[in-house]
């Protein structure tokens, strides 16, 4: 057991480590000063906006901003989802596979391009050498660059500055931070045995004579931005499970420090923005808090085992259903909050035989989305909450709220609410839908409260742009890929736009001089209100539903 929480203690150590470099990093990145890799960097990507007719010092609009994320994802989408169709006719085909039906393809195509990653197929009986390099792997560094570059607006826009170019940072955002720690972590996967080869499936034979498909391919580069972009979607069915994609303790501390490396980070890269790391740290250090809440509660509950399974044995036994035991309870437990705290999505066990404290914070993760949240957009969810809670706090104390200095009014609280409120309608109409229509549409395969939670964690996944699953559920069907496309749509888009238009709006505001009565929000009691406002606001909203799941769930457990 001590060895377990070791483990995870040195796990969150390193990141706490590394937040404040990587956060000055991507700050440096994103102000245009001056970093290590200029002189490599520089030419290349003059080269790039020569070509594509960029002018990276023209600023946009809100409007302009979200508008370039629209239309290139939509060019993106047309020429993956071709991909898609005629990869039967296309090389790095060695396995001779077909092209998957339109729905799938459709689904498959949407869930990449926004970061969401969600799977509803066998990545090695499904898609081509070509369709996971090309398609999927070009998917995983721009869906990322994107949230990324959103990220960067909003901050931008918070503390006064224009918004950007949506291209430039898109641009630095995959030349400057994907691709550099990309390289490095895929070179260090290979080393820890993780395969990149485009030879097609290795045959051995079994001890008992018979003969055994072995599927590989260009993993090692997949795996990397898989971890580093919070996509998640694995190569292999079983994600992260499979020893090609993570065969050993290196390549899961590798694995696990790479998801959170950059919501992390982004943090801190705010405070180098509004130049106030005090704030920084301490929004930090709530998120960490709540972070290791779950994580505590988690790893409890997977150590304990299931009660049923103990009375029966007339001990207590870890739980190790649905794990490798490479990791554990204890990194698979830590692992299963990280993903979905981060919004990767990535698998190193199966969350459908998590106990219920596990499918609590992991489901509680996606419906809070702030973490740490997804890649850039997750510290934006963030300050969306922050600025809520000047505007509640200014009401209770009779104060003008204000943030960094400027007022917040009207168009921001409306934009903020939309922000919030896409989320539950995402989630929770198309899962009262499936259970109106049980025996056509659910494809349940657990009765009772855990299909409740199986279902409700598909249409969380999706809206929050996490990907991971339950599993168990039977989601390759027309209504699974186009209902979830629509959450996965709706979780991404509508919000992004409502964050430039909100970051656009702040930006124009005159900066109003702090007085002896500005409410201050870099005080611990402040970030404590911010906490609350965040419980309130976002846990209370989805706590019926996790009633009905893994809480109802825990108790039948016990009593049994």
């Amino acid at each position: 057991m001590l060895q377990g929480w070791i483990q995870i203690a040195l796990t969150l150590i390193l990141v706490i480590a590394t937040t404040p470099f990587l956060g000055r990093y991507i700050a440096r990145v994103f102000l245009g000063e001056r970093t290590l890799l200029d002189s490599v960097l520089n030419p290349f990507e003059r080269i790039i906006f020569l070509l594509s007719g960029v002018r990276p010092e023209d600023e946009m609009t809100g409007w302009q901003y979200a508008k370039a994320v629209l239309y290139s994802n939509l060019a993106m989408a047309i020429l993956v989802f071709i991909i898609f169709m005629t990869q039967g006719f296309l090389p790095l085909n060695p396995t001779e596979l077909k092209a998957p039906t339109w729905d799938l393809a459709l689904h498959t195509t949407l869930s990449f391009l926004t970061n969401t990653d969600q799977q509803h197929y066998s990545g090695e009986t499904t898609y081509s050498y070509a369709s996971q390099t090309f398609a999927l792997g070009f998917l995983m560094f721009t869906s990322a660059a994107t949230g990324l570059a959103v990220g960067i607006a909003f901050i931008r826009g918070l503390t006064g500055r224009g918004l950007g170019n949506f291209y430039s940072d898109l641009t630095k955002a995959i030349t400057r931070i994907l691709l550099p720690m990309s390289v490095v972590g895929g070179l260090l996967l290979i080393m820890a045995g993780v395969p990149e080869t485009l030879d097609g499936v290795a045959t051995a034979t079994t001890l008992e004579g018979a003969t055994q498909a072995i599927s590989r391919g260009p993993v090692a580069h997949y795996e990397i931005i898989k971890q580093i972009g919070e996509n998640g979607g694995g190569f292999f069915g079983i994600n992260s499970a499979h020893p090609f994609e993570n065969p050993n303790g290196f390549s899961n501390l590798l694995a696990t420090w790479a998801m959170i490396s950059i919501p992390s980070a982004f943090i801190y890269t705010y405070g180098v923005f509004s130049n106030n790391l005090k704030q920084a740290w301490l929004v930090f250090w709530m998120v960490f808090i709540i972070f290791v809440f779950l994580v505590v509660i988690t790893a409890i509950g997977e150590y304990q085992g299931n009660p049923l399974v103990n009375s029966l044995l007339g001990s207590q036994q870890t739980n190790l259903e649905g794990k490798e035991v490479r990791f554990g309870w204890a990194q698979t437990a830590l692992w299963a909050v990280m993903t979905t705290a981060t919004m990767c999505g990535a698998v190193n066990g199966m969350h459908d035989s998590l106990m219920p404290p596990g499918g609590f914070s992991t489901l509680s993760n996606m419906f809070l989305q702030i973490i740490w949240g997804g890649q850039g957009t997750g510290t934006a969810y963030l300050f969306i909450y922050l600025i809520l809670a000047v505007f509640l706090t200014g009401l209770m104390v009779g104060r003008t709220p204000e943030f960094l200095g400027r007022k917040i009014e009207k168009q921001e609280i409306v934009l903020s609410s939309v922000v919030l409120l896409v989320h539950p309608f995402a989630v929770l109409i198309p899962w009262a839908i499936v259970f109106a229509f049980p025996d056509t549409l659910s494809g349940i395969s657990n009765p009772g409260f855990h299909g409740v939670s199986q279902v409700v964690y598909e249409y969380a996944s999706a809206a929050a742009n996490n990907g991971s699953g339950f599993e168990g559920l039977g989601d390759n069907t027309l209504w699974w890929n186009l209902s979830a496309s629509v959450s996965i749509l709706a979780g991404r888009y509508i919000p992004i736009i409502a964050l430039l238009l909100l970051a656009d709006g702040i930006s124009r505001k005159q900066p109003v001089p702090m007085t002896a009565g500005t409410l201050r929000t870099d005080t611990r009691l402040f970030t404590g209100v911010t906490g609350g406002v965040i419980l309130i606001l976002g846990a209370l909203t989805f706590f019926p539903v996790l009633v009905l799941g893994p809480i109802a769930e825990w108790f039948l457990i016990s009593k049994s």
